[in-house]
């Protein structure tokens, strides 16, 4: 399933400092200072949806190249979205980020953590081939926590993620991910996140069940 829901844009949810945490004038702290000049919410998520969409028509509409995925693929992607939209698109924050109280990775660790990303998870686990369900439910939990606790960009961490999750599963044969289950309940997929933060990974996977095309529990 492609992206097309509608996504909130109020951006209290997040705690930034500087020039970052900057919003277009006019947006009532909706809309984060952009290159259109954009300060309708509706507009902007509209606009994001349907580049995404874009994105996603490139990256897998004509098949997924079996090929080991790097770092610098997800900037790439992320540049490739967002780059008419913001400056910021396709860089590495470099200034910390908070949710809910939760901090993700600082921002002085970012390059240190990329680079870890991609020789222990990305190099070993793409193309990603898995031999049984356990081994691609794992697989993608892995990843997808690993992205996520470093979120690298100022907005947009979880689409990539998202993205990068259906990368992988075309690579392994199942086609895009179902993310429904996911959007109906933040908060359940919010504390697998935090879990994972304390290496614990069973609450992301039970996410990554509800996702996949016709999971059942006895296989």
């Amino acid at each position: 399933m492609w992206p097309g829901g509608r996504r909130s844009r109020r951006l209290s949810r997040y705690k930034v400092l500087g020039s970052a945490a900057e919003c277009e004038p006019g947006s009532n702290g909706l809309v984060l200072r952009n290159r259109l000049g954009i300060s309708d919410p509706v507009v902007m998520e509209e606009l994001e949806r349907n580049q995404l969409l874009d994105l996603y028509r490139a990256t897998i509409g004509e098949g997924i190249s079996p090929k080991p995925l790097r770092t610098s693929d997800l900037l790439g992607w992320h540049r490739d979205w967002l780059s008419n939209i913001y400056d910021w698109a396709g860089k590495v924050r470099t200034f910390n980020l908070s949710k809910q109280g939760f901090a993700f990775a600082s921002a002085h660790l970012l390059p240190e953590l990329l680079a870890a990303f991609e020789s222990e998870h990305l190099t070993r686990l793409t193309p990603f081939q898995p031999e049984t369900m356990p081994a691609l439910v794992s697989g993608l939990a892995e990843v997808h926590l690993e992205f996520v606790l470093i979120h690298p960009y100022r907005e947009g961490n979880g689409r990539i993620a998202r993205l990068l999750m259906d990368v992988m599963a075309c690579q392994a044969g199942i086609g895009p991910l179902d993310y429904s289950a996911w959007d109906q309940d933040r908060e359940t997929y919010f504390g697998a996140i935090r879990a994972g933060a304390v290496m614990n990974s069973v609450p992301m996977e039970e996410q990554i069940k509800q996702v996949l095309p016709g999971w059942s529990a006895d296989r």
